[in-house]
C-alpha cells in the first residue's frame, strides 16, 4: 500500500474523543474476547452504516464515519488485529460503503482500510467476498479512467486484493482457484502500462504485476498475455525514473518465470542485440532480472535454440562475469550453465574467453564467511552446479575425439563428413588442457577412466604424428600441430602433481608412458622435447615416491633381461624401467647429440632414471652412451651456467659415484683432465661471481664437480691400499708393523698426492715408499737430511717381494699417474674454501663436510691443515692487502 518509492503519503490520525469507540490498539484488539469484540464490532458497523440508515447528509455524520475509518487505518497494521477483522461482518459493510458512498472522501478511506486489511492479513478464509471486492474495485477505475487521482487511489488496494487472493492459492496448492478475478481486473491493470499514462499510474500497475506474478498461482495466469511483455519492456526503456525501470523489468522477470514466451515476444519485437545492450546498465537490479529471465527462458526449453547458437550472446553473458556484484555473478554461470546443458560445443568460446579464470576466482570468493554470507552462499551453489556439469561433460568431450580419431584409422584422405567432424571436435582438445591446468577442475577430472582413454589419445597422436593418419588435407597442418601440442601440454599438466600420478601410477606407466616413449624420437623437435621433459618428470615422481630396495631393483632389472613376457607379474617402476631401457636406451644416442635443447631433457631424464635405478646405471655405463656424453660435456664445458653441462655433471656424479663399479670406461674417456678443465672454470666463476645470475647453477655444478673428484679419490685409495696390502703380504721383516700402521701408511700416501704436488707422485715407487714407511726411515721423511741420501733401491731386500704383487703395484702406479693432475687442484680447493668462508652463504660447510668425509673414509689429514689456513685467512679479511699476499685477489693467479 504505501510505497514512498511511488507516492508518497500523508500519515492518517484520528480523533479519539469524537470516536465511538474505545480507541484501543491493535495489540489490544488481537487479545479481546469474543463478547467484547462483538460488542466493539457492532458499534463500528453501525458508526459506518449509520449514516446511509436514516438518510441523513449531515457533516457530523460524515466526519463520524471518517474518524472511525482513521482509526481502523491505525489498528490495521497488527497483523492479528487485520485477520481478525477481515473475517468478521465489517469486511462486507467496507465493501457496501466502496459501492454505495457518495463522498470520495469516505470512499477514499475505505479503499485504503481495505488495502491495509489485505495488505496485512495472514489467512483469508473462503467465505470472505474478496471476489466482489475486485470488482467494485474494477469498475470504479473504469468509470474513472480518465482521472489520475482516483487510479492512484483505486490501484493500490485492487493490487493488495489480487496479492492476497495469489498468496492464499499458491499456500492451498487448490487447482483452478478459489476466487473468481474477473478478466477485467487484468484487462484495466494492462490499460495502466500503456503510453501516456502519469508515471504514478505506471509504476503502481507494474508494482501490482510484480507481486502477483511472484506467486505462482492461477490469478498470476490473467497477466500472461501477447501485450504485457512489450508493455512492461517499454515502460523500463522509456521511463526516467529508476525505480519504476527497476520495477518494470521485474514484473517481466516475474511472468517470464511462469512463462517464457512473455521474454521471448519482447525478444521479437525489439531484437536481441537491443536486450544484451541493457546487460550494460549501472543499475545491478536490472542485469540480475535480465540474467534471470535468460536463465528462466532457456531452462524452459522453449525459443532456446537460436539462443544457445549466438556467439555474441554467450560473450556478453561471459562478460557479466567479471561484475564486482556476486549475485550477477553467480546469474551468469547458471546462463551459461544452460548454454552449455543445450549446446555442448559453446565450452570452447567459454574457455577461450577466460571461463575458467573467472571460476577459479570465484571458488575463493565464493567460502562462506561473516559479511555477505547469503551471497556468497548463492554464488558457491551456482559454481557448483557449474562445475559438476562440466567435469560430467568431459568424458563425452573425449569420446567425441576418439570417435572423429577411430573413424579415419585406415584412411589416407578423410570423407568430407569425417572432415567436418575433425574441425568440430579436435579443438575441443583445448578445453581439455585447461581444465587439467586448473586446480579447481584438475582432481575431479583426473580419474582410472580418464586416463584410460587419454591414453588411447596419446596412441591416435604418435600415429598422427608418424603419418599414418593424415589430418593435414582435412583440418591443415596447424590445426594438427595444435591437436599434438595440445595433448602433450595436458600430459605435462598431470605429470607435474605427483598426487593424480601416485593414485594411478599403474595406468600412467602401462599407457601415457609408451606412447610419449615413442614421441620421443618423432621428427619435430618440440615433441620431442616436451615428451622427454614429461617422462623425466613422471619417472622422477613414480621411482621417488615408490622407489624399491636395490635387491629388488636388481631383481627387476635381471627379469628384464632374461623375461621376453610382456611384464606379467612385474611391479610399475619395474614395467617402467623395461619399457625405458628397451624403447628409450637403444636410440638414446641419437638424442644425446641433437642440437640444443634436447640434449638438456634428454639428459635430465636419465639424470632420473640412474638416481633410482642401478640397472639402467648399468647399461648407461656399458653401452655407447657414455661416450655420447662425454662428447656433450665436450661441447658445453665452456658455458658453465647452462642446463646441459648442468644435467651431464649430474649423471656423470649418478654413473660414478655408485659403489664397486669399474671405473676404467671413464678414466678411458678422459674423466680426470676433463673434470680439471671445468673445475677450474666453474671454480673461478664462483670466486669471481662474473654471472651472478648463474650463480646458483654455479653452485650446483661446482657441488657435482666435488663429488665427483672425492670419488674417484676414494676408488684411487682403495686400489692404492689393495697394493699396500699385497705388498705387506710380501714382507718377510721381523719388524713388522701392525695393521693399523698400515692403513697410516696409506694415510700418508694419499694426502702426499693430495696436498704435496705432482713432484711426490711422479718417480716414486710404491715399495720402496712402503718399505720405509715400515721401517721409520727418517731419510724418507726429511729427504734433505743428512743422515740419507732418500735413496732406495727395491734390489737391496729382492727376497721380500712376491711376483704376483707387481701387476697390483704397477696398476696402483698407473692410477696414481692417472689421477695426477687432480693435485694440481689442491691450491684452487683451498681458495675455493676459504672464499666460501668470507662470503658466508652456506658453500663452506657444504665443502666441510666433503672434506670430513674424505678423512674419515681415507685418513687424509686434510681437514685440520685447511681449517687452521681459514682461521688465518678470517682474521686477514680485515685486511684486504693481506689477500694479495695470497694471490687471492686475482683468480687467475691460480
Amino acid at each position: 500500500m504505501d510505497n514512498p518509492k511511488i507516492l508518497k503519503s500523508a500519515p492518517v490520525r484520528f480523533d479519539p474523543r469524537t470516536l465511538c469507540v474505545t480507541a484501543h490498539s491493535g495489540e489490544r484488539l488481537s487479545t479481546l474476547n469474543s463478547e467484547d469484540w462483538s460488542q466493539f464490532m457492532e458499534q463500528i458497523c453501525a458508526a459506518l452504516e449509520s449514516g446511509d440508515r436514516t438518510g441523513s447528509a449531515n457533516v457530523t455524520a460524515s466526519r463520524s464515519k471518517l474518524n472511525v475509518l482513521c482509526y481502523l487505518c491505525t489498528v490495521c497494521n497488527n497483523r492479528e488485529t487485520a485477520t481478525r477483522l477481515i473475517h468478521s461482518q465489517l469486511f462486507p459493510v467496507l465493501v457496501q460503503q466502496l459501492r454505495q458512498a457518495s463522498n470520495w472522501d469516505i470512499r477514499s478511506k475505505v479503499t485504503r482500510v481495505i488495502g491495509l486489511l489485505a495488505s496485512h492479513c495472514i489467512e483469508l478464509r473462503d467465505c470472505v467476498p474478496v471476489s466482489e471486492a475486485v470488482s467494485i474495485f474494477t469498475e470504479l477505475i473504469r468509470e474513472n479512467f480518465r482521472s489520475s487521482k482516483l487510479k492512484q487511489c483505486l490501484i493500490p488496494p485492487l493490487g493488495e486484493l489480487l496479492y492476497l487472493i495469489a498468496t492464499q492459492e499458491e499456500k492451498k496448492e487448490r487447482p483452478g482457484g478459489l476466487w473468481v478475478v474477473p478478466a477485467a481486473a487484468y484487462t484495466v491493470l494492462m490499460r495502466c502500462l500503456r503510453e501516456g499514462e502519469e508515471l504514478v499510474v505506471n509504476h503502481m500497475a507494474a508494482k501490482t504485476i510484480e507481486n502477483v506474478c511472484s506467486r505462482n498461482s492461477a490469478s498470476a495466469q490473467g497477466f500472461i498475455n501477447a501485450e504485457v511483455g512489450p508493455a512492461l519492456w517499454y515502460l523500463f526503456t522509456h521511463s526516467t525514473v529508476d525505480a519504476l525501470r527497476v520495477s518494470a523489468i521485474s514484473a517481466l522477470c516475474k511472468i517470464t518465470h511462469l512463462s517464457a514466451g512473455a521474454f521471448q515476444s519482447v525478444i521479437d519485437k525489439v531484437g536481441l542485440p537491443s536486450i544484451l545492450s541493457c546487460l550494460q546498465s549501472g543499475i545491478s537490479r536490472v542485469q540480475q532480472h535480465i540474467l534471470t529471465m535468460f536463465a528462466a527462458m532457456l531452462a524452459s526449453g522453449a525459443h532456446s535454440h537460436r539462443l544457445v547458437q549466438d556467439r555474441d550472446f554467450v560473450m556478453k553473458i561471459i562478460r557479466s562475469l567479471e561484475s564486482p556484484s556476486s549475485v550477477i555473478r553467480a546469474k551468469a554461470f547458471l546462463v551459461l550453465l544452460q548454454v552449455l546443458m543445450s549446446n555442448r560445443e559453446m565450452v570452447l568460446l567459454c574457455c577461450n574467453s577466460r571461463l575458467v579464470m573467472y571460476i577459479e576466482r570465484d571458488v575463493r570468493k565464493a567460502t562462506p564467511g561473516k559479511e555477505h554470507q547469503s551471497t556468497n552462499e548463492y554464488l558457491s551453489k551456482c559454481l557448483t552446479l557449474f562445475i559438476r556439469h562440466t567435469v560430467q561433460q568431459l568424458p563425452a568431450i573425449l569420446d567425441d575425439i576418439l570417435s572423429v580419431l577411430g573413424s579415419i584409422v585406415g584412411r589416407k584422405h578423410p570423407s568430407n563428413m569425417q572432415s567436418r567432424q575433425l574441425k568440430q571436435s579436435l579443438p575441443m582438445m583445448s578445453v581439455v588442457l585447461q581444465l587439467l591446468t586448473s586446480q579447481i577442475f584438475r582432481p575431479r577430472v583426473v580419474t582410472e577412466a580418464f586416463l584410460i582413454k587419454f591414453g588411447k589419445l596419446l596412441n591416435y597422436i604418435t600415429s598422427i604424428d608418424s603419418n599414418e593418419k593424415s589430418l593435414g588435407n582435412a583440418i591443415g597442418q596447424g590445426a594438427s600441430e595444435e591437436l599434438i601440442r595440445n595433448t602433450l601440454s595436458a600430459v605435462e599438466a598431470i605429470s607435474q602433481h605427483p598426487t593424480l600420478l601416485s593414485l594411478h601410477h599403474c595406468t600412467v606407466v602401462d599407457l601415457i608412458v609408451p606412447p610419449l616413449a615413442s614421441l620421443a624420437f618423432s621428427k619435430n623437435v618440440e615433441w620431442r622435447i616436451v615428451s622427454l621433459r614429461v617422462l623425466s618428470e613422471i619417472t622422477l615422481l613414480l621411482m621417488s615416491q615408490d622407489e624399491v630396495e636395490e635387491r629388488e631393483v636388481d631383481a627387476a632389472g635381471e627379469r628384464m633381461e632374461e623375461s621376453d613376457s610382456k611384464g606379467e607379474g612385474l611391479s610399475s617402476n619395474a614395467r617402467l624401467l623395461r619399457l625405458i631401457s628397451e624403447a628409450l636406451l637403444p636410440q638414446y644416442e641419437s638424442l644425446l647429440l641433437e642440437p640444443d635443447p634436447v640434449p638438456v631433457y634428454a639428459l635430465k631424464l636419465l639424470v632420473s632414471l640412474t638416481e633410482h635405478s642401478s640397472p639402467v646405471s648399468r647399461l648407461v655405463r656399458e653401452s655407447r652412451l657414455l661416450s655420447a656424453i662425454f662428447q656433450v660435456i665436450e661441447e658445453h664445458q665452456s658455458n658453465t651456467v647452462g642446463s646441459t653441462l648442468h644435467n651431464a655433471m649430474a649423471l656423470l656424479c649418478n654413473l660414478i659415484c655408485q659403489k664397486g663399479i669399474d671405473l676404467q670406461p671413464f678414466y678411458q674417456q678422459g674423466v680426470v683432465e676433463m673434470v680439471c678443465n671445468i673445475f677450474v672454470e666453474v671454480s673461478g666463476a664462483h670466486l669471481e661471481k662474473e654471472i651472478n645470475s648463474g650463480l646458483k647453477n654455479v653452485s650446483a655444478l661446482l657441488m657435482y664437480l666435488l663429488e665427483i673428484i672425492h670419488c674417484l679419490l676414494r676408488n684411487l685409495s682403495s686400489v692404492v691400499r689393495q697394493a699396500l696390502q699385497q705388498l705387506y703380504l710380501s714382507l718377510s721383516l721381523s719388524l713388522l708393523a701392525p695393521p693399523p700402521l698400515l692403513r697410516e701408511c696409506l694415510a700418508v700416501a694419499v694426502a702426499v698426492g693430495m696436498l704435496s704436488g705432482p713432484s711426490c707422485l711422479a718417480p716414486l715407487s710404491l715399495s720402496s715408499l712402503m718399505i720405509r714407511l715400515l721401517c721409520n726411515d727418517n731419510s724418507y721423511a726429511d729427504p734433505d737430511s743428512s743422515g740419507s741420501t732418500g735413496a732406495f733401491n727395491q734390489n737391496d731386500s729382492p727376497h721380500i717381494f712376491r711376483s704376483d704383487s707387481n701387476e697390483d703395484t704397477d696398476a696402483a702406479e698407473e692410477l696414481l699417474l692417472i689421477n695426477n693432475p687432480l693435485t694440481e687442484l689442491n691450491n684452487l680447493l683451498i681458495q675455493l674454501l676459504l672464499s666460501m668462508t668470507l662470503r658466508s652463504d652456506g658453500g663452506f660447510q657444504e665443502t666441510e663436510s666433503h672434506l670430513v668425509r674424505i678423512e674419515s673414509e681415507n685418513g687424509m689429514k686434510v681437514l685440520g691443515i685447511v681449517m687452521h689456513c681459514s682461521t688465518t685467512f678470517s682474521q686477514m679479511a680485515e685486511r684486504p692487502e693481506s689477500l694479495s699476499t695470497l694471490g687471492l685477489c686475482n683468480p687467475q693467479s691460480f
